[in-house]
């Protein structure tokens, strides 16, 4: 059954930037976290300065994040075919999955860092630091101003780019604690900030993550409630009853339904009839394009089945 993917009623700012465009960004900004990598690690040796090679880790965890987030959106890009039938969109929230999973042990690690530098407070080179440090939060602006606009529509990117948002913050975080070394000899404002900076990650990520999680449980879409999808097919001239409905997502932002219909006895004649204006309903109301709905006559219904889910009548 051919359906067409002209269904994107309610995603009216989406697709504005065509897919090579948003591949060309993404490489763009892995591409800048890597170089700022080889160069914080270089300078780091030749410096001996580990503050350089942690911030250097910072980045490339970056580059990593921007990379998964890439190969993600190139897999989805795939036609479906026999073995994944459903196609392959689920790539990018796989890897968004992935990307929040290693910003909650990256903000954890960071939190315990804090705490322990608290009862043993490192010395802090200020001004080599704060300098590197404004080197790197100027490549995250700038990985941040490629990836922006790209995030809102898309999980996948908003993890890599919240990857990014986390490291600038580190970058502020070490610019003010450089400087409050250097002016006020305050070596308790590093700690403190990382741990905050670390406390606003998983806040962020908690928000975020549970949207991933529900796509991949096959929940259905936030923005539609079940109960109003069923009552309209219900609506609908010619359907006596509607159950084991399933509404779910394929993709973000590409909602899917089966459901049986119970057709009146009057309107089996014009059964396909019915069966068309429920499709169109969908589409219309609720922008859903994949539909699959099985046809059931009022008197050879199932029996106690379910509204929702699937449960075996008792034989």
């Amino acid at each position: 059954m051919a359906h067409d993917h002209s269904h994107k009623g309610h995603s009216h700012a989406h697709h504005h930037i065509d897919p090579e465009a948003g591949d060309a960004r993404v490489a763009w900004a892995i591409a800048v976290n890597m170089f700022l990598t080889l160069a914080q690690v270089i300078g780091g040796i030749f410096s001996g300065s580990l503050a350089l090679i942690a911030d250097a880790l910072h980045n490339f965890s970056d580059a990593i994040a921007l990379v998964i987030a890439f190969f993600a959106r190139k897999i989805a890009r795939r036609p479906a075919d026999p073995r994944m039938s459903f196609g392959y969109g689920r790539a990018e929230v796989v890897a968004a999955l992935v990307n929040y999973t290693t910003l909650v042990v990256l903000s954890v690690y960071l939190f315990y860092e804090g705490v322990m530098r608290f009862f043993e407070p490192e010395p802090v080179n200020g001004w080599m630091v704060v300098w590197i440090a404004a080197l790197a939060l100027i490549v995250d602006l700038v990985t941040a101003a490629l990836t922006y606009s790209m995030a809102k529509d898309s999980m996948n990117i908003r993890a890599a780019f919240l990857h990014n948002v986390a490291d600038a913050l580190g970058s502020v975080a070490v610019i003010i604690a450089g400087t409050a070394v250097i002016l006020f000899n305050w070596t308790w404002v590093d700690p403190a900030v990382t741990i905050l900076i670390s406390i606003y990650i998983l806040w962020h990520v908690k928000s975020e993550i549970g949207e991933t999680i529900r796509v991949l449980m096959m929940a259905a879409p936030p923005e539609l409630d079940p109960e109003e999808v069923a009552s309209t097919i219900e609506d609908i001239p010619g359907v006596s009853e509607v159950h084991h409905v399933h509404l779910w997502s394929m993709q973000e932002r590409e909602p899917a339904l089966t459901a049986h219909l119970v057709v009146d006895a009057a309107a089996w004649a014009d059964a396909e009839g019915v069966r068309a204006s429920v499709r169109q309903s969908l589409r219309d109301r609720f922008a859903i394009g994949h539909a699959t709905l099985e046809l059931e006559q009022i008197d050879r219904a199932c029996v106690g089945s379910s509204r929702f889910g699937h449960t075996e009548e008792k034989l």
